[in-house]
This record gives C-alpha cells, sequence and structure tokens, in this order.
C-alpha cells in the first residue's frame, strides 16, 4: 500500500510510504522572518474645493497621502485672487472644485486656470458643482454625519457634535460650505475606494487647519509672518531644481532632486520628514518664536557630547513609516501581512523616541511635546500586535495568523488540522481494505472549501467515464491520473471536522478585524507621532548638514531692517569649487539701501547676489546658515532678476519677460522689507534703453526715501555711475569685484570692496574663453572708435584679401569664356559678369 503524506497547509512533496495527504494550495512566495514588503505607494493627490464670497475665500483640500482633509478659516482676498493662487502653486492639486455659480472676478480667474497650456505639470481639472450641494445647512449635515475612523464608536451623537465642533470652525460659513461641498464631491468621484462596494466610504483620518495669508495685499490687517517668494526666485536661487531620473526603470516616474539647495540639506530618513522639510521651504517665515525654536533643537544635536543622542534618534526615525496609508488600508480592510509588521516597527521606533526624549532638557518644546504626547496609547497598540500577530507564520503563510493562547478555539482547530496527516493515513488504511483487490492503494486527503475525498490510482481497465463508478463510492473528479471519491467515512469526516482551514481563516479575520478597531481608535496619537517625529527629523538633518558644512547659527532683529552677514558663503558654490572667497554683506542703517555692484564678467557677481539670497533665506527657514555670523532684520519678501527663459509659447521676448514676470513684479509689490537682487537687467534690448530703464527703476525707489527696499544689483553698464544717473546719497553704495592686471592678464580675487570698476574688461575674459588673438584686438580697437567718436574702417589686411579673392574670380570668368561659341554675347557679358565684379575691385 502506497499514500502520499504532507502536512495539512503545505503542498504534498513526494511520495511518502504508508501515510495520507492533505491537500491544499502552496502559498505564495513571501519575504522570510522579519523582512517586511517594499511598497510601491500610489502617487500622493490633492483635490480642493474653493468658494469666493465678498471678499473672502474658503478653502478645503483632500490629501490622498494621508487621508486627511486640510481647511483655511476664512480668509480675504484682493479681487485678483492673489492668496488662491498662492494656495494653488503650493497644494498643486489635482482637481479644483467650486460652485457653478461665481461671480466676476473668480469667472476670470477659473478661465485664466482653464487656459494653461496642457505642458504646464499639473494642470487642474476644474469640477462645477450646482450651487446647492454648498448649501450651509447641507454641508453641517454632511460634516456631522460622516463616518470618521478617528472618533471613537463609543461617543454618543452629542459627543461626536462637540468633538467635531473643536476641529471644524462652524462659525467660518464659507470654510464650512467649501467642506460640505469638498464631501459631496469625494463621495460622487469615490477617491481612492472606486473598485470598492458602493457602502464603502471614502477614508478620512482626520481634519487638519492650515493658515495660509498673503504679505502683499491692500488688506493691512494680511500682513502675517509668511515671507513672499515666487518661483522665479526659488528656480534662480536653486532652492529647488528637478532633473530626470538617470534610471531608464524610473524615468516614467517623475523627476529627482538635482544640486540644489534642498537637495544637500534634505538627509531626512522617513518621507513625512522629507515632505516636513520642503513644506519648511515653501513657508519661510518671520516668527521669530518659531524660528528660534528651530534653531535651538539644531544647536542642541551639534554639541558634540549630543552626536551619538543625535544617531541614535536618527536610526529610530528611519523606522517611522507611511502610518497614514496603513491606516486608510485598515478602514478599508486590506491590511496586508507587511502592514502589521511595518506598524509595529514605527509604533516601538516613536516609544524609543519617547525614551530618549525624556531624557533630554524638558526646556526644548520639541523634547517636551514628544515626551508627553507619545502617550501611553502606544505601548497599548504595540503591546496588542506583539501578542496577537504571528509575525513568522503571517509571512509563511501569506495572510494574518495569531499566535498561540490567544483563542483556545482557533488553538484546538489547529492541533487537529495539524495530526489530520496521521489520522487520515490510518483512515487510508481502513478504506483500502474495503475496496475491490485490484486497487493497490489509496490516500485521503483534505482540500479547502471541498472537503474530505478519497484519492484512487487510476486503473489500465478505467478508460471510459462509466469505468469511474465504484460501489458505494460517488464519483467527484479526475486529476493527474487519481480518481477523487466521497465515501460514507469522508462524509463523516466533513461533519465531524468541517472546513477546518476556513473555519480557522475566518476566525483569524475576526480577531484582525478587532485589533484594526482598537488600532483606528487611537489613530489620533499615530498622527501625532509623525507630526513631532517628521519636525524631529527635519531638524536632525539641517544639524547633519550643518555639522558637515560648518554653518552658524544666526540671529534675528525686528528692529534691523535689512541683512547683515560677516564672512558669507554661497551653500553650493563651495561644494563645487576648490577654493571659495568668503564675502560680508550689510545693507539698511547707514550702509545704504541700493548696493550697485560693477565688475568684470565671471569675476563673482552673480554669485555674491545669490548667495545674499540664499543666507537669507535658509535663516528665514530656521537653518544655520553659511557664514560666521548673520543678523537678519524684518524680511517680508524676497525678488529676483538673475536669470530670464525665453518662451515661443507666450510671445515674450526675453526682456519682456524681465519687465512683466520679475521686474514689475518687485515694483510693484516690494516694501520697505523686502529683499531685492537684480543682476544685469537691460541688457536684452538696446543698449541706451536698457540702461535708461534700469536708472528708472532704482531712481523710483530711491524716490522712496527710508522705506526704500533692500536691493542689491550686478551690473555691467559702468555708464549708469560714470554718467551720474543715480542721485547721489546715503542710500545709494557702489561695490566692486576686486581684480588685478598682471601683464595681459586678469587676475581675479572674487572679493566684494567699495568702489567702482574702471573697465569691464570684456577683452581678457574673451581671452580666458579661448577667443583668437586677432579678434580680441580688433574688438578692442573697435571700441575705442566708438568711445573716442571716431568712424569705423574696415581692416586693411582684411580688404586686400578680399579683393585679390574677387581679382581671381574675374579673372576665372574670363579664362572659362568660348569665343567661338555663336550664342556668346560680349555686351551681355561685360555687363553682368565682368562690370559687377570690376566694382566690387575698386
Amino acid at each position: 500500500m502506497a499514500a502520499v503524506g504532507a502536512t495539512p497547509g503545505r503542498t504534498p512533496q513526494g511520495p511518502v510510504p504508508g501515510a495520507a495527504s492533505a491537500s491544499f494550495a502552496s502559498p505564495a512566495p513571501v519575504p522570510g522572518p522579519g523582512e517586511a514588503e517594499e511598497e510601491e505607494e500610489e502617487p500622493a493627490e490633492s483635490h480642493l474645493c474653493v468658494l469666493w464670497n465678498s471678499g473672502y475665500l474658503g478653502i478645503a483640500y483632500y490629501d490622498t497621502s494621508d487621508s486627511t482633509i486640510h481647511f483655511m478659516p476664512d480668509a480675504p482676498d484682493h479681487e485678483s485672487l492673489k492668496l488662491l493662487q498662492r494656495v494653488l502653486d503650493e497644494i498643486n492639486p489635482r482637481t479644483v472644485v467650486t460652485s457653478a455659480k461665481q461671480d466676476e472676478s473668480m469667472t476670470r480667474f477659473l478661465g485664466k486656470l482653464a487656459s494653461q497650456e496642457p505642458r504646464e505639470p499639473k494642470r487642474p481639472e476644474l469640477i462645477f458643482l450646482p450651487s446647492v450641494d454648498f448649501g450651509l445647512e447641507i454641508s453641517k449635515q454632511r460634516l456631522l454625519s460622516g463616518n470618521y475612523s478617528f472618533i471613537p464608536d463609543s461617543m454618543t451623537t452629542t459627543e461626536k457634535i462637540l468633538f467635531l465642533s473643536s476641529i471644524i470652525p462652524f462659525d467660518c460659513l464659507l470654510t464650512v460650505r467649501a467642506l460640505g461641498g469638498l464631501l459631496k464631491f469625494l463621495g460622487r468621484r469615490r477617491i481612492g475606494v472606486e473598485l470598492e462596494d458602493y457602502n464603502v466610504s471614502v477614508p478620512i483620518l482626520g481634519f487638519k487647519k492650515f493658515v495660509f495669508h498673503l504679505p502683499f495685499c491692500l488688506f493691512s490687517v494680511l500682513r502675517t509672518h509668511l515671507v513672499s517668494i515666487d518661483q522665479d526666485t526659488y528656480g534662480v536661487l536653486q532652492i529647488f531644481k528637478s532633473e530626470s531620473h538617470p534610471s531608464v526603470y524610473k524615468v516614467a516616474s517623475g523627476l529627482k532632486e538635482g544640486l540644489s539647495l534642498f537637495g544637500i540639506l534634505n538627509r531626512c530618513r522617513c518621507k513625512w520628514g522629507e515632505k516636513l522639510l520642503r513644506l519648511w521651504f515653501r513657508r519661510p517665515t518671520q516668527d521669530l518664536g518659531e524660528l528660534n525654536s528651530r534653531l535651538d533643537v539644531i544647536q542642541f544635536f551639534l554639541l558634540p557630547q549630543n552626536l551619538d543622542m543625535a544617531q541614535m534618534l536618527h536610526r529610530l526615525l528611519g523606522h517611522i513609516k507611511n502610518v497614514p496609508l496603513i491606516l486608510k488600508r485598515m478602514k478599508l480592510s486590506h491590511t496586508k501581512v507587511s502592514d502589521w509588521q511595518v506598524l509595529y516597527k514605527t509604533v516601538y521606533s516613536a516609544l524609543g523616541l519617547r525614551d530618549a526624549c525624556r531624557s533630554l532638557p524638558q526646556s526644548i518644546q520639541l523634547f517636551q511635546d514628544i515626551s508627553q504626547e507619545f502617550s501611553d496609547d502606544l505601548h497599548h497598540i504595540a503591546s496588542l500586535i506583539g501578542k496577537v500577530v504571528d509575525f513568522e507564520g503571517s509571512l509563511a503563510e501569506n495572510r494574518f495568523t495569531v499566535l498561540p493562547n490567544i483563542d483556545p478555539e482557533i488553538d484546538e482547530k489547529k492541533r487537529r488540522l495539524m495530526g489530520l496527516p496521521s489520522f487520515l493515513t490510518e483512515v487510508a488504511r481502513k478504506e483500502l481494505e474495503n475496496l475491490d483487490s485490484r486497487i493497490p492503494s489509496c490516500s485521503v486527503i483534505y482540500i479547502p472549501l471541498i472537503g474530505f475525498l478519497l484519492s484512487i490510482p487510476r486503473l489500465p481497465s478505467m478508460v471510459e467515464a462509466s469505468d469511474f463508478e465504484i460501489e458505494g463510492l460517488d464519483f467527484m473528479f479526475l486529476s493527474e491520473e487519481k480518481l477523487h471519491y466521497r465515501s460514507a467515512r469522508t462524509k463523516e469526516l466533513d461533519a465531524l471536522l468541517g472546513d477546518l482551514h476556513c473555519d480557522i481563516r475566518d476566525q483569524e479575520t475576526l480577531l484582525m478585524y478587532q485589533l484594526q478597531c482598537q488600532v483606528l481608535a487611537r489613530a489620533t496619537v499615530l498622527t501625532r507621532v509623525l507630526d513631532l517625529a517628521s519636525r524631529l527629523d527635519v531638524l536632525l538633518a539641517l544639524a547633519s548638514a550643518a555639522r558637515d558644512y560648518g554653518y552658524s547659527r544666526p540671529c534675528y532683529s525686528p528692529r534691523l531692517l535689512g541683512v547683515r552677514i560677516q564672512n558669507g558663503r554661497h551653500p553650493l558654490m563651495e561644494l563645487c569649487a576648490r577654493t571659495f572667497v568668503p564675502n560680508s554683506a550689510e545693507c539698511g542703517g547707514d550702509k545704504g539701501r541700493v548696493k550697485v555692484i560693477t565688475g568684470p564678467n565671471s569675476s563673482g557677481k552673480s554669485i555674491y547676489l545669490k548667495q545674499v539670497g540664499l543666507i537669507t533665506f535658509m535663516a528665514l527657514v530656521g537653518s544655520f546658515v553659511p557664514a560666521e555670523e548673520a543678523e537678519i532684520g524684518a524680511v517680508d519678501a524676497i525678488f529676483t532678476r538673475i536669470h530670464s527663459c525665453e518662451s515661443i509659447s507666450l510671445g515674450l521676448s526675453t526682456f519682456m519677460i524681465d519687465l512683466n514676470q520679475q521686474v514689475a513684479k518687485a515694483v510693484n509689490n516690494a516694501t520697505e522689507q523686502s529683499l531685492v537682487l537684480i543682476d544685469e537687467f537691460g541688457k536684452g534690448t538696446n543698449t541706451v534703453d536698457g540702461l535708461a530703464l534700469l536708472a528708472a527703476v532704482l531712481r523710483h525707489w530711491l524716490a522712496l526715501g527710508p522705506t526704500c527696499p533692500h536691493i542689491f544689483v550686478a551690473t555691467n553698464f559702468l555708464s549708469l555711475v560714470q554718467l551720474q544717473l543715480l542721485p547721489q546719497g546715503p542710500l545709494v553704495q557702489y561695490l566692486t569685484m576686486e581684480t588685478c592686471e598682471d601683464g595681459n592678464d586678469l587676475v581675479f580675487f572674487y572679493q566684494v570692496c567699495e568702489g567702482v570698476a574702471n573697465a569691464s574688461h570684456a577683452s581678457h575674459t574673451a581671452a580666458q574663453a579661448g577667443l583668437p588673438d586677432k579678434l580680441i584686438a580688433r574688438g578692442k580697437e573697435v571700441s575705442d572708435l566708438i568711445r573716442s567718436g571716431k568712424s569705423i574702417k574696415p581692416v586693411k589686411e582684411l580688404l586686400k584679401e578680399k579683393q585679390m579673392e574677387n581679382c581671381q574670380i574675374l579673372v576665372d570668368k574670363f579664362l572659362k569664356l568660348d569665343l567661338e561659341d555663336p550664342n556668346l554675347d560680349l555686351d551681355i557679358f561685360m555687363s553682368q559678369e565682368v562690370l559687377p565684379a570690376a566694382t566690387t575691385i575698386l
């Protein structure tokens, strides 16, 4: 007698004499114990809802990355909707939802938004809903009746209303209506649950408030702590720089960060830290309390005795994973085995962060917040997961399994399942005794969802289907030359043992659901963990960069109008150059508000301008800066005119873009607290016109007197100084890049000093670029003639060469002339060929 043996839940591996078998589908390949699957996360999207009425905006948006709704309390905005435009620039929504009934200002704005070129990144889709969907009462009902996993089921209706009222400002009517319209859109579009049953709602894991005011507005009350920086400034200062991904496998996934300020400072260990750092870069602030709190943490971790603690905290932060995605899957009952492992590591890492921060000075607010707000709920979650989830068994079977001693009924069924092989072997032996003697062997197998079957090898005499009939057995199916039957005994086993495998899975799934409910009920603390852990991650990253690059702590002076930088360095250029010459900068007070910088090309004027802008920006983000000392006053905006990008699609020239998009923006919006950086403005048009416009712009600002912005201008228009186009006074200071002529060579010192360049030294720059000496000499000659007002004459040697060339052409024409040609007309030949050539020679 031969049979096949295997442990229940495993695929039989081969023949084993004298044993029975239970057959199961082979589990899919899974990671080894302790390994977690790397999830390919879906790209995050935002869906924004906006309402505009009587000069106020109501804005709310849903972020798919953390399944959270963010809202902004009713905020005033100008008719040009600059605040809304800035929100769109930062959030970059996939869709913009609004009411079909709008006033003229909103209609114009949406028209411009819809007319953007398709090639522009992520142009939003405009969705118009009927105005009735934004009704106040119906919006309140949607908010109060929503199914939110972060609200405990034990709360009564009254308690739920009170809880939501503490989060959502129901007195902001536009915001409430925008939230109601957003919920209507989410339910109709079914964001994230498109393929789910219709009774599954869009997961909402929390509500968060964000404040986003505009510094430049007709409403003086809108002057807040945010510093205004436009997209051009982010680009020319290389704060961000996107590049195509070099890997052919990731080209379709988008862009990667190139050499940029964000790239060198981003040492975050978790995704949410990187996201927060990008947000800080997008929202530089003048809030001295917030800035100093960031600097305090960085300074603490820069102390040599705290280096080990910083490294340990950074390692723990590496285990803080995408908790919102896991909570979203729990809400949809799509939790994977790897999710439990990731959540377990995240929670225990958060507990490690809490214990570490409790040993740190509680005078630092961040350490105090982590110590207090990482509550015992985290320990409860970790303890539950650790006591319930069998990670090794779950990975082996690629499904959720529980540890022993959690449910006695499950344990009993598993014991039965594990004891089946030996039991079924005995059953098969007895069944064989009752079968025809021609049947050499049999086995009893167990198949989930089917039950117990008697398996018999196919005999040579069994050819037709009628030959499969055996008295006392019910034929089921033929598989791999094995006939499968139900017998009276297998039917008894079905009634006695039932479908063990499915029963175990069902009961373990129920336990998983109960565990999910426990975790979702404490989702608030997990959200807070992400907020504080990402903040700690950012500050540790900035501390690491400050340590490696030798940055120092800036200080802030609200009374100082301007910036004062001692031996500052360009944070990117110093990493690329073998040597870098530091330079100081001081603007405001008795040092003047307008700095006019002259000097040869390649002497470092543009780098100096960008250096001032980057150091100021880093200080307003709350980072240490590349300078010996830096004092930053009240700066409400940074404007630049440094680099131009021509656009055929816009139909604008380089000079028009300079005026329209950069200089005009600075002239119209810069205040006495603004920093303006202008490099080579005016060279895109006629020299005289460009010089005149530059002088006119500077005189416009100088006419403002004490309310003039802080301006750094780099120019090669030496006539601006020579012709005294700017008024004399304490507001203007002239600087130059120090150089020295060594024979025919020009030596750059890259050092800023007071004074004015006496020449552009274009010939020296051309020589360094490799232009031939003849061209350089001719250029100097023409330049001297223009400067002296004399006429420009051709070069004699070039003129003689041209005459000889024309003579040779004339001779060749005569030699090719066929005098015997009957069609030859000498008069025509002389008038059309000889006379023009002779004229050019003479």
